[in-house]
């Protein structure tokens, strides 16, 4: 069933040069992959390495939970008592930080900046702004839960995550910096087609084992800091063992993991319509199911997070199921098209829901992979859902 899911993706719509995918319980995994790593063609494998981009929050976001479980920090205390060097977040806890409560700006793009020493004096910069009826889910609030779980702990990043969270689980494929040994069975994710409005760009890299995500290559351009939003990368194998001891308890108890899954921030608005609705570093339950990244078999108590290079991961520890999709949508891809003003997906040839290609500048033929996410309930969910009935 999830090879029909991995073909839907890879051999007749395009939209994933590869994925590889499982769903389970805490003491059952069922796994399938395919397509390929790279331009060359080179299959996946079991091993494959993939970026995480914005799965790491959610690794950022228990880790703060542990160590506020250890006596480490309290969710109450200001940002400033673990984190001075966030000057303008003196009245914003750790815990409205967690829910992305508030909004988080700072002056200017922090991947923007030269370098990254600017880029980081531009993130200290950083100041509240209220939510607003926009966009919640931001990457900023883990960036700054990066420095807050360091100023708490008085350890580096990386080596509270493998203390904390990676060694125990057996996590030992999971890096900031992959080996360079391992380098070889890293998935590509170069060659990313966008179309913003009148501007064809096409971005080559990065080198595999670097971060997609411009801001983690800005400020970890050595490989050895983990930014808190994006940077990790992981196995397959390796994030089954992450869902599956979730689900154990073993990384936090139950009752912070209900924590975890309230609602935060989504209400409805007064026009119609709905703000997002998160938790703590994750998405939670959306009353709408074509807004969720919840998937339908998943209850009340699941969350998960989703990542731009084309990730999924949910847990319902109240169900005691998770569901993987690791895929990539960059490799070759039209990953975002903002049509100019007056102008649809399909004027530029594509289908209606974003799938299928168009004609580059140079004459190349282009699978778009634009709306991806609303393809994943009816072709990966139900496969999904259909699985875990039969455990």
């Amino acid at each position: 069933m999830l090879q029909d899911a991995i073909g839907f993706f890879t051999d007749e719509t395009h939209i994933l040069s590869g994925m590889s995918v499982a769903c389970g319980t805490a003491g059952c995994a069922v796994t399938a992959l395919g397509g390929v790593a790279d331009a060359a063609g080179t299959p996946l494998s079991e091993d494959s390495i993939f970026d995480l981009a914005s799965l790491t929050k959610l690794m950022t976001g228990m880790l703060v939970l542990r160590l506020r479980e250890e006596g480490l920090l309290a969710l109450d205390a200001p940002v400033t008592r673990y984190a001075p060097q966030f000057a303008a977040l003196g009245q914003v806890t750790v815990e409205q930080v967690l829910g992305f409560q508030p909004g988080l700006v700072t002056p200017e793009r922090v991947d923007a900046q030269p370098d990254a020493a600017q880029a980081r004096r531009m993130l200290f910069a950083i100041r509240p702004v209220p939510l607003g009826e926009g966009r919640a889910y931001s990457d900023m609030h883990a960036m700054v839960l990066r420095y807050v779980a360091e100023g708490a702990a008085g350890e580096g990043y990386m080596p509270l995550l493998r203390r904390h969270i990676l060694a125990p689980l057996g996590m030992n494929s999971t890096f900031c910096r992959v080996p360079d040994g391992l380098r070889g069975r890293c998935v590509h994710y170069e060659r990313e087609h966008r179309i913003e409005r009148e501007n064809w760009i096409l971005r080559e890299g990065p080198a595999p084992g670097v971060p997609h995500d411009p801001k983690a290559r800005l400020l970890n351009p050595d490989g050895d800091e983990c930014p808190g939003h994006a940077g990790l990368f992981s196995t397959r194998g390796d994030m089954v063992r992450f869902c599956q001891g979730v689900l154990r308890g073993d990384v936090l108890p139950r009752r912070v993991l209900r924590e975890m899954a309230r609602n935060r921030t989504g209400r409805p608005l007064p026009g119609g319509g709905w703000t997002q609705h998160l938790g703590w570093q994750c998405f939670v339950k959306h009353p709408e199911q074509y807004h969720s990244e919840i998937p339908v078999y998943e209850g009340p108590e699941a969350f998960g997070c989703a990542g731009f290079t084309g990730n999924h991961l949910s847990i319902d520890p109240e169900r005691g199921i998770f569901a993987l999709y690791l895929g990539n949508r960059v490799l070759n891809r039209l990953t975002v098209l903002l049509p100019e003003p007056g102008r649809s997906l399909t004027d530029y040839g594509l289908n209606s829901d974003g799938s299928g290609s168009l004609r580059w500048t140079d004459g190349e033929r282009v699978w778009s992979s634009v709306g991806y996410v609303h393809q994943k309930d009816a072709h990966f969910h139900n496969e999904v859902a259909a699985v875990l009935s039969a455990l």
